[in-house]
């Protein structure tokens, strides 16, 4: 399997914007569908954004309208631009990716068999 490598996370004010970054490496499938989760403590790991096998993408309804995922595909790279941040998006955010791509699955963690460090969202207000 590949490595995934998260960036862009920091501190941010309540109505910041932060876009994150996954480099995905090494992976030797050519498809695989990539995702957005996070963790808050004390909270289980939450589906954030996601692609469906025919790239249709999927939200969480509490950020619907504020984030968007995007990928670059010549650059191996996932993004999640998040704008208007609430204290409630406080979290480690972590990219995901999987080889079996199952249709409506685009935001359940347990379908995901590659997994990045995360990386911190802290909103304060």
């Amino acid at each position: 399997q590949g490595q995934l490598v998260e960036s862009g996370g920091g501190s941010v004010q309540t109505g910041g914007s932060l876009r994150l970054s996954c480099l995905a490496s090494g992976f030797t499938y050519i498809n695989y569908d990539m995702a957005w989760f996070r963790q808050a403590p004390g909270k289980e790991r939450e589906g954030v954004a996601g692609f469906e096998p025919n790239g249709i993408t999927r939200y969480r309804d509490s950020v619907k309208g504020r984030f968007i995922i995007s990928q670059d595909n010549a650059k191996n790279t996932l993004y999640l631009q998040m704008n208007s941040l609430k204290p409630e998006d406080t979290a480690i955010y972590y990219c995901a990716a999987k080889t079996s791509r199952t249709w409506g699955t685009a935001l359940v963690a347990g379908t995901y068999n590659s997994w990045g460090q995360g990386t911190q969202v802290t909103v304060s207000s």
